[in-house]
């Protein structure tokens, strides 16, 4: 099958980044840019029961596969639909019980392999950047990385060996390369976890810290939105990392996952950095940079008795405060102390508001869990406020006909 091309967007050579994507026409907030499928995916074993592994449909009274007990489908379509990629699973998990543990990218990489066996032409997933163009940096992956590399080598000999053809290590090292900077993670309307994918028409975007669009997921297909006016012959910019941090700690996770620093107006001009980074004007004295990183790296194990000492340095709007914030309220909510989440959670949103861009999914997840908290403690009015600003975000990034939004109107409507 020849490339077809997407209507509205066009892959061109773009000035000091290489291969990106560009509109042909012109796109308003919302709108949806292009929908590409997952070549490949995995259902993450968390979520197994949860969710259907072929479609990621959420819902109750799922069917388990008779063979293996460990995967669950919405029905016998679901599960003939997906039989050519879990056959090759199936058959490992029998053999190998409890111990069975591949990774996720182990499992990711076990699936395209048998994908290209049979798959030779193009697919829909590949209509501007085919897989086998993905870059991999082998060049500049460090010892740590390579020796992860060579781990999920290992492991997939070892759990599928008897059941897939597998190509030379030097071919799985590009392989698990390209993969680990071109995956991408399906998350639901909370940002948590469902599974890993490769969409290799959304890897084709380019980066930016100020993006013009947002992706999300329906299912197993990855939706391109516009969340800022873009006009023909406009790059396509996408984000990918989370966006809170400031320039610095941004361009250290970009050369670290994917080899090159940032230089949108967001990095050049660091408008964001001198809130992101505040502390109290109080201080005699600023901390040295050693004291900050060693508050950041207690705040990771003990964020609960660090919050009395780290108060004392930062605003309660530092992207410091925020992230060990974040990290007790995952703690209570863990606890399911939901008036301590609650606490958390009001004091994160307005913040996360500012420092992310309009129309970002954190700030729409923090409303969402911050709605539901509400809305189990009986403050229906705060509730529904928080739910409806979720929403108001979550048309733009999600499309309005979302199974998510819907999801969410019905819980509003239950609590009345």
């Amino acid at each position: 099958m020849k490339s077809e091309g997407i209507e509205g967007c066009e892959r061109f050579l773009s000035p000091g980044k290489g291969r990106g994507v560009r509109a042909t026409r012109h796109f308003q907030v919302g709108d949806l840019v292009f929908a590409c499928p997952a070549y490949s995916y995995v259902l993450t074993v968390n979520e197994r029961g949860g969710h259907c592994e072929f479609c990621f449909t959420r819902k109750d009274g799922l069917s388990k596969c008779g063979k293996c007990k460990q995967a669950y489908y919405c029905n016998v379509e679901c599960q003939k639909g997906d039989w050519s990629m879990h056959k090759l699973e199936c058959s490992a998990m029998c053999s190998y019980g409890e111990n069975w543990c591949p990774s996720e990218t182990v499992r990711l990489v076990a699936r395209i392999i048998v994908k290209q066996k049979f798959q030779t032409d193009l697919t829909q997933s590949e209509r501007l950047l085919s897989l086998k163009e993905f870059e991999s940096h082998l060049d500049k992956i460090d010892n740590e990385k390579n020796e992860m590399n060579q781990t999920d080598i290992a492991a997939l000999h070892h759990f599928y060996s008897k059941y897939l053809d597998i190509p030379s290590n030097a071919a799985l090292a590009e392989l698990f390369a390209q993969v680990n900077c071109n995956g991408f993670t399906i998350e639901d309307e909370e940002l948590s976890h469902l599974g890993s994918a490769v969409f290799p028409d959304v890897a084709l975007m380019n980066h930016s810290c100020n993006p013009n669009v947002i992706v999300t997921y329906k299912g197993t297909v990855a939706e391109v939105r516009a969340i800022q006016k873009i006009s023909p012959g406009e790059e396509i910019f996408n984000s990918y990392i989370d966006l809170l941090y400031s320039t610095e700690d941004r361009n250290e996770r970009l050369k670290d996952s994917y080899f090159f620093t940032c230089d949108c107006t967001e990095c050049t001009t660091k408008s964001k950095d001198e809130a992101k980074m505040e502390i109290r004007q109080k201080l005699s004295t600023p901390p040295e940079p050693e004291e900050v990183q060693e508050m950041v790296s207690e705040l990771l194990e003990i964020c609960e008795l660090s919050l009395e000492k780290m108060g004392s340095v930062f605003v309660d709007t530092n992207v410091y405060m925020l992230h060990m914030m974040y990290q007790a309220m995952g703690v209570c909510l863990y606890m399911q102390d939901w008036d301590g989440a609650m606490k958390y959670g009001e004091k994160i949103v307005e913040p996360y508001s500012v420092h992310y861009p309009q129309y970002s999914l954190n700030v729409a997840s923090m409303y969402l869990k911050l709605g539901r908290l509400y809305m189990g403690l009986e403050k229906r009015t705060q509730g529904v406020k928080a739910l409806k600003k979720a929403i108001a975000i979550m048309n733009v990034a999600f499309g309005e006909d979302h199974h998510y939004i819907a999801e969410i109107k019905k819980e509003m409507e239950e609590h009345k």
